[in-house]
């Protein structure tokens, strides 16, 4: 029988952030959020290739494919943690409600799009010019590398005092962080030695890599 959610992923920060996500709610929800995974050859540019070009035009992954409504599919991973959260997490214990708690859920929204926006492509362009660009353009390896280290300022300056990027107080542990998390994790990967550069966020990431849904979604696929 199969499970009710499939996911196409590889093992890079984009593809851990669902796993990540859907650990996070299996363990909550348990059978309800159970999924299969395919893993995608990204080396071998499987993602490119039709069928799986029906699924996300963009030729990238991962894809969400929920088989309880309709073999429905989702890329982009902001959209399919936001879409997990609203299908998938009906106490709302890694999201805000958009009616009763309308300035909580546009903090993680803000946050996610922070990350999905800056983050990831900064740190994703860094990643290339330091590990796999055909030639050394030293330019673009500081261009990258600097503006990934002022975005983890930003991120930062938003964890004085706090625990978490959204939520009352010191914040609540949500979508908003599972969304960065992988990025940060990769880091070194990056050219970022470590992050004693930027205690709360240090802080913050080890607090979350030491949850044991986090520990599982990290080794898939």
């Amino acid at each position: 029988m199969s499970k009710p959610l499939l996911l196409y992923t590889a093992g890079t920060p984009n593809g851990r952030k669902v796993s990540v996500f859907l650990e996070e709610l299996k363990a909550i929800y348990g059978s309800k959020v159970d999924y299969d995974v395919e893993k995608i050859d990204i080396s071998k540019n499987i993602q490119k290739e039709p069928w799986f070009i029906k699924l996300n035009p963009n030729g990238r992954i991962p894809v969400l494919v929920d088989r309880q409504r309709d073999n429905f599919a989702v890329f982009e991973t902001a959209a399919i943690l936001l879409y997990l959260e609203q299908h998938y997490d009906p106490e709302r214990k890694f999201g805000f409600d958009p009616v009763e708690q309308p300035n909580e859920y546009s903090e993680m929204l803000q946050w996610m799009f922070w990350a999905h926006g800056g983050v990831g492509p900064m740190q994703g362009q860094a990643n290339h010019f330091n590990r796999f660009a055909p030639v050394d353009v030293p330019y673009a390896k500081k261009r990258y590398t600097e503006e990934t280290k002022r975005l983890y300022g930003v991120m930062e300056i938003r964890l004085q005092e706090r625990d978490y990027l959204a939520g009352p107080g010191r914040g609540t542990y949500s979508a908003a962080d599972i969304n960065v998390f992988p990025w940060i994790r990769g880091h070194q990967f990056a050219g970022i030695e470590s992050l004693d550069e930027w205690p709360n966020s240090k802080k913050w990431f080890d607090r979350i890599e030491a949850r044991q849904a986090v520990q599982a979604g990290i080794t898939v696929p």
